[in-house]
């Protein structure tokens, strides 16, 4: 659904100059739309959590769109590019290890470019985004030659300035997280990318595998979007799904999340992943609250006309009346059903003589007083159908 844009206000007074708000989205290679108005792009991250199996990381794409994600997202990796000698032979024991060194442990989770492309196809044919984070420059050029509907820059390559060149120039749109990074590093970063600013978001992170929730520090949002005048997403790393929801509620054009089949599987994104029901338990909620982020001015809704009529009150007459008496305060009551003259106007009333006889619970009618009604009663009146059976108590 669409949903009306949502303006990210800073939490905390910046000495930064302030940038021009993004005020349109922007589309992803698959015709997703990034940014304002749009609705938010709620990602699977499926990484490195298919263990290395092409065909469990092909029952991840095809769990995600079940449980309402909008893409899928992996991660590659050349080792060799990546690491250096002593950091590709490093020992790599313990419960998480999928080799003897790191640089093994990296190439048995490793998917080939023939199989991301296959996922891409099957990503698509379900109505997907594809994209993966690239992690050194021959692992972006392999993805950019698979295909992929945007490019995904992690925090940690933030830094890594020729990296985001590349990435400015492809023509992709570009997604960037901006965890475990200081606002000198994202000022750095924002500027190399500036030739893509019509399609660039970032996304606030907080790199800690999994995040306390006291960490998370979503008012972070609000002076990115400030700051740089861009559409701001949330990649979140905590293990439930209050702060993703949260962040869609202040705005996140985009709400990324680890997405896994089984938490408990062997390997360190898993504890910080979300298995298809707690992603669908997010996708619903984040849904929810954008259908609640819809109506932005103050009105009365058909069901609220209904209910006013069995929950607010009339004017009534508090005793039996004789014509000719002039009314006073203790003449009057206010009574459901709101059917009647608006208690707004129970102060117009004392004073004035009555036309008639009236009974104890009668609703007054300005008929019943000399000189009727002064003005029209704005309040007043019929606020429903009698006919109209109506639920509800109140609140």
């Amino acid at each position: 659904m669409t949903r009306a844009p949502v303006t990210l206000s800073p939490a905390t007074s910046s000495s930064a100059p302030c940038a021009p708000v993004a005020d349109r989205a922007f589309a992803l290679g698959s015709g997703h739309l990034v940014g304002p108005g749009a609705p938010c792009l709620l990602v699977a991250e499926i990484g490195n959590n298919h263990q290395g199996d092409a065909a469990v990381a092909a029952r991840m794409v095809e769990a995600a769109a079940r449980a309402g994600a909008d893409a899928v997202k992996f991660q590659k990796r050349d080792a060799a590019a990546l690491l250096t000698r002593r950091g590709l032979e490093a020992a790599y024991g313990g419960e998480h290890s999928f080799g003897a060194t790191y640089g093994e442990h990296r190439a048995a989770l490793e998917l080939s470019a023939d199989e991301l492309a296959g996922l891409a196809r099957q990503a698509r044919s379900l109505g997907l985004a594809f994209f993966a984070s690239c992690w050194d420059m021959p692992s972006l050029e392999t993805m950019l030659g698979v295909g992929m509907d945007c490019v995904k820059i992690a925090s940690a390559d933030l830094v890594n300035l020729p990296m985001l060149r590349r990435a400015a120039g492809c023509g992709l749109p570009v997604l960037l997280s901006t965890g475990m990074s200081s606002w000198t590093e994202i000022d750095a970063a924002v500027e190399t990318l500036a030739p893509c600013r019509g399609r660039l978001a970032l996304l606030h992170c907080n790199s800690s595998y999994p995040c306390a929730d006291a960490e998370v520090g979503l008012p972070v949002m609000a002076e990115l979007a400030r700051r740089y005048g861009l559409p701001v997403g949330y990649s979140g790393h905590e293990r439930g799904v209050g702060p993703s929801v949260a962040a869609a509620a202040l705005g996140a054009c985009v709400v990324e999340r680890h997405f896994t089949l089984d938490v408990t599987q062997r390997g360190t994104d898993h504890a910080a992943s979300l298995d298809p029901e707690r992603f669908a338990l997010l996708a619903g909620l984040v849904r929810e609250a954008e259908a609640a982020l819809a109506v932005a001015d103050k009105r009365v809704f058909p069901g609220e006309t209904r209910a006013k009529r069995k929950l607010r009150k009339s004017v009534v007459y508090a005793r039996n009346l004789a014509a000719g008496h002039v009314l006073a305060p203790a003449d009057l009551a206010l009574k459901c059903p709101g059917d009647g003259v608006s208690p707004l106007r129970v102060e117009d009333l004392p004073g004035r003589a009555l036309t008639r006889a009236v009974r104890r619970d009668e609703r007054f009618a300005w008929a019943d007083v000399r000189g009727g009604e002064d003005g029209a009663d704005a309040e007043g009146g019929v606020a429903g159908d009698a006919g109209t059976a109506i639920s509800g108590d109140g609140e």
